[in-house]
C-alpha cells in the first residue's frame, strides 16, 4: 500500500485537474472533427483512447518534471514533500515508471493513423523538454501551452487525416487559455521561485498579473468566437460559449496573487471551462 501511495503521489493521480486539462483540448479537437465525420462510434472510442492517453502521458510527464526538479522542489513549500524531493523513491525507480507509462501510452497511440502517430511521437520532445524551460525563460507557461494542447491537432488528425487552418486557430486559442491558467497556478510559487532563481510569466508580470491573464483569456475567447462566428445565434451553442467566456472572467476576479488558496481554486475551475467549451462544440452537431 505504501508503494501504491507513493506512485499515486508521484503521478498526481490524486489530482485529476492535471490530466483533465490535458484531456479537454483533445476532446475539443475530437468534437470539432465529429462535425465533419459524424461517426459516433469512432468519436466515442477515440474519446476514451485520448482520455486514457492523457492520464498516462500526464503521469509520465509529472515524473519527468519531478526528476528534473528534485533539488528545486526541496526549496519550495508547495513541493518539498513530493516523493522524489523527500527521497521516498529513487530516481531509478521513478524512471522505470516512466518507461512503463510511456509503453502503455504507445499502445494507445498505434491505434491511430500514421500522421497522428508521428505527431504523438514528436510531442515527446515538447513534453520532456518543458521542465527545463523555467530555468532559461520567463515564458515556460507558453511552452506548456504548446505542449499541453498538442492533443487538439492529434485528435483532429486521428479522424480527418489532415491538418486544417481551423484546427490551428483552435490550437492557438488553447495556448492562450493555458498561458492564462498556468500563470494563475504559478502565482502560488512567486516568492519561492524568486528566491531560487526560477522564471515564470507569474513573476514577469507580477505587478500586472490580472491584466496579463485577462489579455490571454481575451485572445483565447476572440479566436474561439471568430472560429465559430457562423454558428453564433439564439441557440444552446452560443449560450455555452458565453458561459465559457464568463468562466474565464470569473477566474480573473477570483484569484489573488498573494493568496495561494484562491489561485489554486481559480486554476481548478478550468476543468469546468474545458467542459463548457467541449459541450458547446458538441451541440453544433
Amino acid at each position: 500500500m505504501k508503494k501504491l501511495k507513493i506512485f499515486i503521489e508521484l503521478t498526481r493521480l490524486n489530482k485529476p485537474i492535471g490530466y483533465m486539462l490535458l484531456f479537454w483540448p483533445c476532446a475539443w479537437g475530437l468534437a470539432y472533427a465529429y462535425i465533419v465525420d459524424q461517426n459516433l462510434n469512432k468519436f466515442l472510442y477515440y474519446l476514451l483512447l485520448f482520455f486514457l492517453g492523457s492520464i498516462l502521458m500526464r503521469s509520465a510527464g509529472c515524473i519527468v518534471n519531478d526528476i528534473v526538479d528534485k533539488d528545486i522542489d526541496t526549496k519550495v513549500q508547495r513541493t518539498k514533500n513530493r516523493p522524489l524531493a523527500s527521497n521516498s523513491i529513487s530516481v531509478m525507480q521513478a524512471m522505470s515508471y516512466i518507461f512503463l507509462l510511456c509503453g502503455f501510452a504507445f499502445l494507445i497511440l498505434v491505434q491511430f493513423n500514421n500522421l497522428t502517430i508521428a505527431l504523438g511521437i514528436s510531442s515527446m520532445i515538447l513534453a520532456f523538454s518543458y521542465p527545463y524551460m523555467k530555468r532559461i525563460t520567463y515564458w515556460p507557461q507558453l511552452f506548456l501551452g504548446l505542449t499541453f494542447n498538442w492533443g487538439i491537432i492529434m485528435s483532429w488528425t486521428s479522424i480527418t487525416g489532415d491538418i486544417s487552418i481551423e484546427i490551428i486557430v483552435l490550437y492557438v486559442s488553447a495556448i492562450f487559455w493555458t498561458l492564462g491558467y498556468d500563470t494563475i497556478y504559478g502565482a502560488q510559487d512567486i516568492v519561492d521561485d524568486e528566491i531560487i532563481g526560477m522564471k515564470s510569466t507569474s513573476i514577469k508580470f507580477k505587478n500586472n498579473i490580472k491584466l496579463f491573464v485577462s489579455f490571454c483569456y481575451l485572445i483565447s475567447s476572440i479566436l474561439i468566437v471568430c472560429l465559430f462566428y457562423d454558428k453564433i445565434g439564439l441557440n444552446n451553442f452560443t449560450l455555452l460559449i458565453i458561459t465559457f467566456i464568463l468562466s474565464l472572467m470569473y477566474q480573473v476576479v477570483k484569484f489573488k496573487k498573494d493568496d495561494p488558496k484562491k489561485c489554486l481554486q481559480a486554476f481548478k475551475f478550468n476543468n469546468i471551462s474545458g467542459l463548457l467549451l467541449f459541450s458547446g462544440i458538441i451541440l453544433i452537431n
